[in-house]
């Protein structure tokens, strides 16, 4: 099912959404999406000529179905991931893909243990697996979870208010960070919630849908939806360590996007070694025909010496045939090469998986034509050592969705 991107959203009408997560579930995508730094030569490889395959098509219950987020993958090559729905309950479930494409449903979600998880997993190095739902628990409104080896749920925490979009970031000390009901929450070992910020609304940000990244510093970084100074177009901001003994943390709005520069980020950003930031909004740009809004950006944020930020356009998108709707969060090479989806456009609609190099030039690696092929993509991707590129689609054939490889 193809979402509407495009409608600015008030807050009524965003809490109806975010009740009706199954119809139109806007995600950033993955909760955290593992970079592996690869030499440059694979990309030139990957653009002149790649294959994608289909590694697994979910069926629907009690198999999985529309997976919303990215993956996660492990030492062996066994990829990790979540449906929103599907599972023996209908509520989402957590699954293993082993490299030869047999899934193993690693937990069924089950209402008021959390349903309908619209993010991905990450690892502890215990091999103890963390993320959010959308909605159930306690309240109805949404957990965060932690997933043992033998398949064993806890509930780490159950929320009160709208419930999480996006995923969790850990530290070292096992903290977890995340958003959920407008504000920017820490939730330690011991399950309590501390809240380092709450979004206001113009000219701070509103509505974040997406995750955080955290920097080496323990700063977070992350988008909102709506919010800024120019028309609730969203922000991109920065949340700094000084909330580490405060009730709150000391929020910067770094940019605000105005239309041209993009509009409407749902995904995370991502961090380079500079401390320059990447990412791309759903919305916005100066091209394409995909109504006043514009079809979406790629952009980058870089620090300035005098503690201000320059945003930078890297790419407009057009529609067809390069995409439009990127809704999912990036993943960098060592080449500086940024590689995502977009959830609608290319040659038949149905998305696309790009490539952007250091001049600014695009390339569709694949353009979804649908069915068996998959359908509207809407988190980032998974780039391993050789610069292979794993993602989902939320729909597929019946619309269930599919787990895909691109290979160079």
């Amino acid at each position: 099912m193809q979402r509407s991107l495009r409608s600015p959203r008030t807050p009524s009408n965003l809490s109806k959404w975010r009740e009706c997560m199954h119809v139109e579930l806007l995600v950033s995508g993955a909760l955290v999406l593992a970079v592996f730094l690869v030499p440059s030569i694979f990309v030139a490889q990957v653009a002149q000529a790649q294959t994608y395959s289909v590694l697994y098509s979910f069926q629907g219950p009690p198999d999985g179905k529309n997976p919303w987020a990215g993956l996660i993958r492990d030492a062996e090559g066994n990829l990790y991931g979540t449906t929103s729905r599907g599972g023996i309950s209908y509520w989402g479930m957590a699954f293993k893909l082993d490299p030869r494409g047999k899934e193993s449903v690693l937990y069924n979600f089950l209402g008021g243990y959390g349903e309908l998880p619209a993010s991905g997993l990450i690892r502890d190095a215990k091999g103890s697996f963390y993320g959010t739902t959308s909605q159930g628990g306690f309240y109805n409104r949404g957990t965060a979870f932690k997933l043992d080896m033998r398949g064993h749920e806890t509930v780490l925490y159950s929320f009160t208010g709208a419930g999480p979009s996006g995923g969790l970031v850990l530290d070292a000390a096992g903290n977890l960070y995340g958003m959920a009901n407008g504000t920017v929450f820490k939730l330690n070992k011991a399950a309590k919630i501390r809240v380092l910020h709450t979004f206001s609304g113009p000219p701070d940000g509103q509505d974040p849908l997406g995750g955080v990244v955290r920097d080496a510093k323990g700063n977070l970084y992350g988008t909102t939806y709506m919010g800024g100074v120019y028309n609730d177009y969203g922000t991109v901001f920065k949340i700094d360590k000084t909330g580490k003994t405060g009730k709150t943390g000391k929020e910067t709005v770094l940019h605000s996007f105005s239309g041209a520069d993009g509009s409407m980020p749902q995904a995370t950003v991502i961090l380079d070694a500079a401390g320059n930031l990447y990412g791309v909004t759903s919305s916005g740009g100066t091209s394409g025909n995909c109504n006043p809004f514009g079809c979406g950006v790629v952009f980058k944020l870089a620090p300035n010496s005098d503690g201000s930020w320059k945003e930078t356009v890297l790419y407009s998108f057009t529609g067809q045939p390069d995409g439009s709707d990127p809704v999912g969060t990036l993943v960098r090479d060592a080449g500086s090469n940024l590689y995502g989806m977009t959830a609608s456009g290319g040659s038949s609609g149905a998305g696309t998986v790009f490539m952007l190099d250091t001049s600014g030039k695009e390339r569709v690696l694949h353009s979804f034509a649908g069915g068996a092929d998959g359908w509207f993509p809407q988190a980032g991707l998974l780039l391993d050592s050789k610069g292979n590129l794993y993602g989902t689609t939320s729909d597929a054939g019946g619309g269930t969705g599919t787990v895909f490889k691109l290979t160079p």
